[in-house]
């Protein structure tokens, strides 16, 4: 099993920043992809930001320009970098990563921080 906890959320007013993170923990993993997601209030969750094993980063639309992902493979750990706010980006973030967990591959997701965008 792989564990994935996410950090950094919080309050921010328009035009600021948050950087995000995400932790992998557990035995026996090797992790494919790591990425982010969101989900506003009575939307459903979509992708923002994906890094693969080269550290590639592919964004959403919505988040290029404003959004950097990043890992650090030693640490096991993803990070989202999210400036020039709006209050469209209000939403719980969501972790996931395809791993690889005792020889079998898996999907798994972090319980998610909510980033809120207000004035």
């Amino acid at each position: 099993q792989v564990q994935l906890v996410e950090s950094g959320g919080g309050l921010v007013q328009p035009g600021g920043s948050l950087r995000l993170s995400c932790a992998a923990s557990g035995t026996s993993f090797s992790i494919r992809a790591m990425d982010w997601y969101r989900q506003a209030p009575g939307k459903q969750r979509e992708l923002v930001a994906v890094i693969d094993r080269s550290d590639t980063g592919q964004y959403a639309d919505s988040a290029k320009g404003r959004f950097t992902i990043s890992r650090d493979n030693a640490k096991n750990t993803v990070y989202l970098q999210m400036n020039s706010l709006e209050p469209e980006d209000t939403a719980v973030y969501y972790c996931h990563a395809i791993a690889v967990s005792n020889g079998r591959l898996g999907t798994y997701w972090g319980q998610g921080t909510q980033v809120t965008v207000s004035s």
